[in-house]
């Protein structure tokens, strides 16, 4: 009889506590809720933070996935939200990225008086710090020099003088002001703080670490902000912190006493902080926008190796050790600085159906630790001695991101502060699925793969087009490979690898496959391979404007690409490369540059003309290729397929889909631009310049392309190359080698052959004058002796 009546109670209250387990798998937030609440429909919490609570609560009794739905509003976070390895298991979810809104910035309650001619100011009672200002939603623009004008490249408007000391000279207390400067080279830009002015009166700096290759600023390329003298425009504001006041000149037509003031706090907004052993596993975002970060330009940057990057390590949404996670159908604009940053050890990570836009550095970025990396170096010029060297192949440990997915998002406008960035940026990782994305608008690459380590990439399907836009020697992809192998000095690089021909194959173990992708760079190439960038199979890929560069490297397989109005850049190529470059379509000759070998085969391939065969064939390449008219089928509106008559078909060359590039989700598709697409050139293929000099036992050209400055690490299109030399000449005794370029002589800049000879003339009075030079990118002067 007791069991009778405890057996029907014991089955009552399993399914009570079952139906309140599955009551509180749902908790709901809304901006209009009560955190006294329980977080159901009907009595939702007030703050995504008194969700994870309740989240963590039901950690106790189940591990069961539990979902945190987000209802329509804006959500202004006071700390970024953490989620640890004990909430995994994790959906946070939004009713829409058009609905949902979560915020780095707060609602300031202010009264604005007027100040003077048309600037307002108002108290701000708090202690904030903050460098983003919206009003209404709107960004507002810093206080600068020059002012703000979209259409005024660098920076949206540089000016030489932005520093000057008279400029300076006009400013009260500088002190806290910004300095914006591009990289000498243009190879990215340098961020200063400025923290007084000397007895001079030149503005004392602090900061220029943002860039791996050092270098002076820019001499033209400024851009300063923060200063009170210059907030002179429209949508202009400044700060003073000591006096807790806000200065804005407003826009036409905005009434300040009803608008919504909002200034960014945070630098982040979600943090998956896990670790290899307790991973933050199953955590699923989507349907939000993000937005209103601050920016982050002077925090602490990491150098990725011998890359050209240094990187803060955090973003908007951040992942560190985070497996089986996932952020989809999100919007992310108005952010500071880097928007999805995935750091150290994640697993099976997915980014996937996001719109990103408007924001200050880098899209999607996958970044490894140092640690996992056998005897790194961390800047352009450092190697370790091969006897002390890790002679291991393979990472040495698994703190670095792999089988992760970034597919299928619209991106563009990035970089707006920082320009050492890309769309996509991956370094010290492995297995990267790039699909499916549409990239533009950025200064610098679409894709950037930062060095070999450790390869096995995928990147297929994606658009990309409008790079390179502030920066210089760069392409639509891009990458490097200055992996243990390589040493800037090529010379010492060919010795390792003829001696240990697997050398190459220590870093970058799997190959990176490049397919299916149309790329357009009117700035640069479209596939940018540069300083030893390794073990790639790049193909089916159309190529709309800047053709493929190969630089330095070995191991690279390129076939069955289209290059219109363009052809083939091997740029210093290794006597023992084994490069292939086979059944691609051509529309100029190659432009060879400096090469040792011609690789392992270049042969059965598309030339425009037989005047451009027939100049490769001198070099004993192409002994099976043929020249004529592809006779692509409907080039005008973007379709580079062939005839079935065209002779590319004879040579192995093999048509592939045109319809599939780029971002596929329809509400994105509709709004994402389209590459311009060019019309066809006949480019052809004339000889080798002319402009050739004979001079003081050298052979000399002046540098006039693109490829010969990248070739020779210059910061600008110009100089003078020395193709050979001769030992016992002048200029051989000298030290001059055949590569090097010229670049300036005495106190004079040398911009071609004509100066040097008319520089040298004037100096001939002396016993010898000093040469500045490019040897291995990197600039050095050398006596030039006269007698």
């Amino acid at each position: 009889m007791l069991k009778m009546i405890i057996y029907p109670i014991l089955i009552l209250l399993s399914a009570l506590i079952n139906s309140f387990t599955n009551l509180n798998t749902d908790i709901y937030v809304s901006p209009y809720g009560n955190d006294s609440h329980i977080g159901t429909v009907g009595a939702p919490v007030k703050t995504i933070k008194k969700a994870f609570e309740l989240v963590a609560g039901f950690r106790v009794h189940s591990d069961q996935n539990v979902t945190v739905h987000l209802q329509e509003g804006s959500y202004h976070l006071m700390e970024p939200l953490q989620i640890t390895h004990e909430l995994g298991n994790l959906s946070l979810v939004g009713a829409g990225a058009d609905k949902v809104i979560v915020k780095g910035s707060k609602v300031l309650d202010i009264n604005w008086k007027v100040y003077k001619n048309n600037i307002w100011v108002a108290e701000v009672s708090e202690d904030l710090d903050f460098n983003q200002l919206f009003i209404d939603g709107s960004q507002q623009v810093l206080a600068r020099y020059p002012n703000y004008n979209e259409n005024g490249g660098y920076w949206q408007g540089y000016a030489k003088d932005a520093i000057d000391k008279q400029r300076v000279a006009t400013w009260k207390n500088p002190v806290g002001g910004f300095v914006h400067a591009m990289h000498n080279g243009r190879w990215g830009g340098f961020h200063f703080e400025i923290t007084g002015v000397d007895s001079e009166g030149e503005v004392v700096l602090k900061g220029g670490h943002q860039n791996n290759r050092p270098s002076k600023m820019h001499p033209e390329i400024r851009m300063v902000e923060n200063i009170f003298e210059e907030l002179d425009a429209e949508k202009e504001w400044f700060y003073d912190k000591s006096e807790k006041k806000l200065y804005l000149m407003a826009e036409q037509g905005v009434n300040l006493n009803n608008a919504v003031v909002e200034v960014s706090v945070l630098k982040h907004l979600v943090n998956l902080s896990g670790s290899q052993d307790s991973p933050v596993e199953n955590v699923h975002i989507e349907g939000i926008r993000f937005e209103q970060t601050m920016r982050t330009f002077m925090e602490d940057y990491d150098q990725l190796l011998r890359s050209d990057w240094t990187i803060y390590r955090g973003g908007a949404i951040t992942m560190d050790g985070a497996m089986h996670c996932s952020v989809v159908n999100c919007e992310f604009t108005n952010l500071g600085g880097n928007v999805i940053y995935v750091n150290g050890y994640n697993r099976d990570v997915k980014i996937k159906g996001n719109h990103i836009y408007n924001c200050g550095a880098s899209a999607v970025s996958f970044v490894g630790d140092t640690s996992a990396v056998r005897s790194p170096s961390f800047q352009y010029g450092e190697f370790v001695p091969f006897d002390q060297m890790d002679k291991e192949r393979g990472p040495a440990n698994d703190l670095y991101p792999s089988d992760c997915t970034v597919s299928d998002n619209l991106i563009y406008r990035i970089g707006r502060v920082e320009k050492q960035v890309a769309g996509v940026q991956i370094s010290m990782a492995m297995n990267i699925h790039v699909d499916h994305n549409t990239i533009y608008d950025v200064p610098r690459a679409g894709i950037n793969v930062s060095e070999g380590t450790w390869g096995g990439h995928l990147i297929e399907n994606n658009d990309v087009f409008n790079t390179v836009l502030e920066t210089s020697d760069h392409g639509a992809f891009n990458s490097w490979g200055r992996d243990r192998f390589w040493y800037p000095n090529r010379s010492i690089t060919d010795s390792l690898v003829h001696a240990n021909p697997e050398m190459p194959y220590w870093d970058a173990v799997e190959t990176t496959i490049i397919r299916n992708n149309r790329f357009r760079c009117d700035h640069g190439w479209d596939i940018d391979l540069d300083d030893g960038s390794t073990n790639y199979h790049i193909y089916n890929n159309l190529c709309l404007n800047g053709g493929i560069k190969l630089r330095e490297g070995y191991y690279r397989v390129v076939e069955n690409n289209i290059m219109v109005n363009n052809g083939f850049h091997p740029h210093v190529w290794f006597d023992n490369s084994e490069d292939v470059f086979k059944h691609n379509i051509m529309m100029t000759k190659h432009f060879d540059i400096r090469l040792k070998g011609w690789g392992k085969e270049v042969d059965y391939n598309l030339f425009p003309d037989d005047a451009a065969l027939q100049l490769a064939q001198k070099n004993k390449t192409d002994q099976n290729s043929v020249a004529g008219d592809p006779m692509f089928k409907h080039p005008a509106s973007g379709d580079f397929s062939v005839e079935s008559t065209s002779k590319a078909l004879d040579i192995g060359f093999k048509n592939f889909r045109m319809d599939n590039f780029g971002v596929q989700k329809e509400s994105l598709k509709a709004i994402a631009k389209h590459p311009d697409i060019p019309k066809l050139v006949n480019k052809s293929s004339d000889e080798e310049s002319s402009n050739l000099v004979e001079w003081l036992g050298g052979s000399l050209k002046n540098v006039e392309s693109l490829a010969e400055q990248s070739a020779s690490g210059l910061p600008n299109m110009e100089g003078v190359i020395v193709l050979s030399v001769q030992y016992r000449s002048k200029l051989g005794s000298s030290g001059i080698q055949a590569g090097d370029a010229i670049v300036g002589l005495g106190e004079e800049r040398i911009r071609n052959i004509s100066e040097l000879i008319k520089q040298y003339d004037k100096n001939l009075s002396g016993d010898s004058m000093t040469l500045d030079i490019f040897r291995h990118q990197k600039r050095m002067t050398l006596k030039l002796k006269n007698k």
